[in-house]
């Protein structure tokens, strides 16, 4: 049973304005973890360099991501306001989740003593905690991806029905 639609010129149907939500809703969550991060790790820069520097694989490029893993989450948040990027911005998302996830599962097989350099009080977490955290915004990334893709494919569709 589907919800109220509007027919005649314009077609929207209740499970698209559904998926539309809930898209709206995973991007809201990701920039303000993105926002939010990138920010905490700004306001403390020389702490987090010095924490990415402790780890001996990124210790020779530890300038190059204390600096420009913020900027790319600033970016990724810019992506994810323009509807026009949202879909590359979630992508992006999902990219930067399973990232941050295959770093923490590296740490926890081969130094859990290093600290975290997530910035804020996600810092706070432990490192399963962390796991449990990236594993729901990998899921609702991919979420995010699989309603945009549905709800431009089905633009597209009423496009081409409307013109033919």
């Amino acid at each position: 049973m589907e919800g109220p639609a509007i027919h005649n010129d314009k077609t929207i149907s209740f499970s698209w304005l559904s998926k539309a939500t809930i898209v709206e809703i995973i991007s809201v969550l990701f920039i303000i973890l993105f926002i939010y991060t990138g920010i905490s790790k700004l306001m403390e820069y020389s702490i987090f360099k010095e924490q990415i520097a402790e780890s001996p694989v990124l210790r020779p490029v530890s300038s190059f991501i204390a600096w420009s893993l913020p900027l790319i989450e600033f970016i990724v948040s810019l992506m994810l306001i323009i509807p026009r990027w949202r879909l590359k911005g979630l992508y992006a998302s999902l990219a930067l989740m399973i990232g941050f996830t295959i770093y923490i599962g590296a740490i926890m097989a081969f130094n859990k003593e290093l600290p975290c350099s997530c910035g804020g009080v996600i810092s706070l977490l432990s490192w399963n905690g962390h796991l449990i955290f990236n594993s729901i915004f990998i899921t609702l990334g991919y979420i995010g991806v699989r309603l945009e893709r549905q709800i431009r494919r089905s633009i597209k569709n009423n496009l081409m029905n409307t013109i033919s």
